[in-house]
């Protein structure tokens, strides 16, 4: 789902900077020292998840796990998205240093809003209904960071309409794997680790699940 150099109109490209360096200062400040390794951990599983790309036009699909990442450091999500696409357009020449700012909001903003909005239901005592929200909150974001990206080619030009089109198309299957691989990774964690998916990024010191 990254976007290539080259392809996005200057206005796009300041605005998804704007939103970006925003997403950034908040989700940095949400980060308190001892919870640096867990940020540094959930940016190396995102970096690892997206690092196998099928290539679509002038973007490409691949995991992201950004729905539990979302879950489990809500604004943090930002500045994860952000050092993992870093280091991809560094090192492998993915996307690009120029679309970073829009890369990043296409992904994390979703990743943010939507782990905010599952997490309750996550935490319910109801399995169901966790495994239900898990769904949710894997597929969902995989599905609006797509249209993002659409949109942002739609507003660069209307002779890339069709590939933001076939983007998102072409990412349903992503959603579906996302959905799933989210639903039995918060099932997971809630018998091993219930303390991850607590409201914040700080959350060894709050009580297990009942």
């Amino acid at each position: 789902m990254h976007i290539s150099e080259g392809i996005l109109s200057p206005p796009v490209l300041v605005a998804g900077a704007a939103l970006s360096l925003a997403g950034l200062a908040i989700g940095i400040k949400s980060i308190k020292e001892e919870d640096v390794p867990k940020a540094a951990i959930l940016s190396a599983v995102f970096f690892t998840a997206s690092l196998i790309h099928v290539n679509i036009g002038p973007s490409s699909a691949h995991l992201i796990l950004s729905g539990l990442i979302g879950l489990i450091a809500r604004w943090a999500a930002f500045p994860i998205v952000f050092f993992g696409l870093l280091l991809q357009g560094v090192l492998f020449g993915f996307g690009g240093l120029s679309t970073l700012g829009v890369n990043t909001f296409t992904m994390a903003a979703p990743a943010a809003l939507f782990g905010f909005l599952a997490r309750r239901a996550v935490n319910s005592p109801n399995m169901a209904l966790a495994s239900a929200a898990g769904l949710f909150c894997g597929a969902v974001p995989v599905l609006v960071s797509g249209i993002l990206v659409a949109f942002s080619l739609y507003l660069s030009g209307d002779a890339f309409a069709t590939v933001g089109y076939v983007i998102v198309a072409a990412n349903l299957p992503v959603v579906v794997i996302e959905g799933l691989v989210a639903m039995f990774l918060v099932q997971f964690l809630r018998k091993v680790r219930p303390d991850l998916l607590r409201p914040t990024l700080l959350v060894a010191r709050e009580a297990p699940l009942a």
